[in-house]
């Protein structure tokens, strides 16, 4: 894989059950990077591991006086100087390639994750974590990633000096081998602690960098109550920890440092001491003394190569620990395909798509169409609430929350934690947890109570995948958004509000303005059913009245379900559903429904408890009054 190749045509499925895990998944599929990288890092190590011995043979040549010996030891130096260059070009060049690819490979799952999960993303997980992940941790794992096949590299060499030396000269050789491995353990009793305090420091710098970003998010509303100066006073304070743990990390490492610098240099004196006794002795040669004293000092380059890896793998171990905690969400616990397939009903099984319904053979394959997108009624059979095909439906729901969870739920794949245990939604005949993800969310549109807007141009906001039948002037239109319109063209350099700059979350517009932007953007994708939850609570009555007449104008013979208590909204509903306890309590129209079912009136009109009392109290005097006067009448 080239960085030119990138992004990745599909990043695969991690293995997201551990961080270790996920890393392991990661270097599996970039198999074909890391061995090249190892390979080049063998040439790269191999040729500076092979000095010494050239040098060793230089000496001796000089020693003895041959001119022919010490110009062919030069000369292979030359050559193995030409492969440490290239060596080290490539390495890098790999190594690098290894870590883009990696960071994108993970950013790529964290973007195809968020798209799945969508809103219940923050519900799960803080949206600083979030940040923090798709940010700092894409690094971290990515240098693992990096540093890991030119740790291999170094240590197959560091292997192949210490069985060079043994063969070349045993007596200092074995002491070599001997000392080394006893360098690369004696950090081992540190890392552990080093790994601790580097989890606290990233713990700290999540929570951090979480705060901060509820605090940009919030400003406007900070302001308002004079909140700024203790949520900055909150950051301080989390940036004074940060500081703290990050020193406290440091230390241990520099630690650890400190050691890979020692150990080594004690290694080397007590070579040197033993070497010169055994060269007086007569025992070794001086050339055989350059030669290992050389060794020893080279091998301290590849040597840095344990520590390296011991610190990205620290670093690297949480970052994945919270990559795979994100890539391990899922809106809701998943079916066995054959229970899901025995829920369905009789003949429903004929609309899953293709790739869900077992072929004997190829041919069969071919013979099988493509299921065109579902229609027709919108069912939930846990509430027993009914949007006809093509009407305009009103749902009012007593509990707030119910409100959200069944818009999820209309929109299939619900993200709250006990939806598994809930049957599926229906759209006509086909189970909307039976469809794949995009066929739902195309057939079925669904708009949160709190939607959000990126930055951007208008024209870019409003550029969605639709049917083609609604303008985004229509939708605009139908959304009120004429107000809106005449801010942006202000802003904009041309006149024109279709490339005005929105920023982030639209925070330069009101939170009204904000709302009947993001209607209009559901209204242009013109969905085979839209679900809109409370569209306008954040606007003035008369707005909303022409809000609600612009939906039903716009969206006639076509699926709308509006979440609601708005009279607004439910007296131009074509049929109003009023749900109680989690089940359908009554259906009709607004002003029946007004007179006839006391719930639904103080939902409504939002009643007191004792207001609901003295209203069904005249409610049962009058009932008793016209059963009097009717008794005396007929009397």
């Amino acid at each position: 894989m080239q960085i030119r190749d990138l992004p990745f045509p599909d990043p695969g499925v991690p293995d997201a059950q551990s961080g270790p895990r996920f890393l392991l998944w990661l270097g599996r599929n970039q198999l074909g990077g890391q061995l090249k990288s190892l390979a080049w890092g063998l040439l790269h190590f191999s040729c500076i591991a092979g000095l010494p011995y050239m040098v060793g043979i230089a000496v001796e040549a000089v020693l003895d006086r041959s001119g022919a010996r010490l110009a062919f030891s030069g000369a292979l130096i030359g050559l193995l100087g030409v492969g440490i260059a290239v060596g080290d070009t490539m390495l890098h060049r790999t190594a690098v390639t290894n870590w883009i690819t990696a960071a994108a490979r993970v950013q790529q799952l964290l973007a195809r994750k968020t798209a799945a999960l969508g809103s219940a993303l923050t519900r799960r997980v803080a949206a600083g974590e979030v940040v923090a992940v798709s940010t700092g941790d894409v690094e971290k794992i990515g240098w693992f990633v990096e540093a890991l096949s030119r740790f291999a590299a170094a240590a197959l060499t560091v292997v192949l000096v210490c069985v060079g030396l043994v063969v070349y000269q045993p007596a200092l050789g074995v002491v070599v081998a001997v000392g080394i491995p006893m360098l690369a353990l004696a950090v081992l009793p540190l890392l552990p602690r080093a790994t601790r305090r580097a989890d606290f420091q990233r713990e700290k710098a999540g929570r951090a960098t979480e705060l901060a970003s509820d605090t940009v998010a919030g400003l406007r509303v900070l302001r308002g109550i004079g909140g700024e100066e203790l949520f900055l006073d909150r950051y301080r304070r989390a940036s004074q920890e940060v500081r703290t743990a990050a020193v406290r990390s440091a230390r241990m490492w520099a630690v650890i440092s400190a050691i890979q610098v020692l150990m080594p240099g004690l290694l080397l004196i007590a070579v040197v001491w033993y070497g010169v006794h055994l060269a007086r002795e007569g025992r070794i040669t001086v050339g055989e003394l350059v030669t290992v004293y050389s060794a020893i000092m080279m091998l301290n380059y590849p040597l840095r190569h344990f520590e390296e890896i011991a610190m990205a793998y620290s670093f690297s171990r949480p970052s994945a620990k919270r990559a795979a905690r994100v890539l391990s969400l899922s809106r809701m616990a998943e079916k066995p395909q054959d229970e899901a397939e025995a829920d369905l009903p009789g003949g429903a099984r004929a609309h899953l798509p293709v790739e869900s319904v077992p072929v004997e053979s190829a041919e069969s394959v071919e013979s099988v169409e493509t299921p065109a997108e579902p229609g027709g009624d919108l069912y939930d059979p846990a509430t027993g609430l009914l949007a006809p095909a093509g009407r305009l439906t009103a749902v009012v729901c007593g509990d707030p929350d119910e409100a959200g969870r069944l818009a999820e739920r209309l929109g299939g794949h619900p993200a709250f934690d006990d939806a598994a245990n809930l049957p599926s939604v229906r759209l006509g005949d086909v189970p909307l947890d039976d469809v794949p993800l995009d066929t739902a969310r195309t057939a079925v549109l669904v708009q949160d109570k709190d939607p959000v807007l990126l930055s951007g141009t208008l024209r870019t906001l409003l550029d969605v995948p639709r049917s083609g039948a609604v303008t985004p002037e229509a939708a605009l239109t139908a959304a009120q958004c004429a107000d809106v319109l005449d801010a942006l063209a202000q802003a904009s350099v041309d006149d024109d509000p279709m490339t005005a700059h929105l920023t982030e979350r639209g925070r330069s517009l009101s939170g009204g303005q904000r709302q009947r932007l993001a209607l209009a953007r559901s209204l242009v994708t013109d969905p085979g059913a839209l679900v809109l939850d409370e569209p306008t609570s954040a606007v003035d009555s008369h707005t909303e009245a022409r809000v609600a007449d612009g939906i039903r104008r716009l969206r006639r013979g076509r699926t709308t379900v509006v979440l609601t208590s708005s009279p607004l909204l439910l007296d131009r509903a074509e049929r109003v559903v009023f749900l109680a306890d989690g089940e359908v309590a009554a259906v009709g129209e607004h002003r029946e429904l007004m007179h006839s079912e006391p719930r639904y009136r103080a939902v409504v009109t939002r009643e007191t408890d004792a207001e609901r009392v003295a209203a069904d109290a005249r409610t049962d005097l009058d009932t008793d009054l016209t059963t009097d006067f009717d008794i005396e009448e007929t009397a």
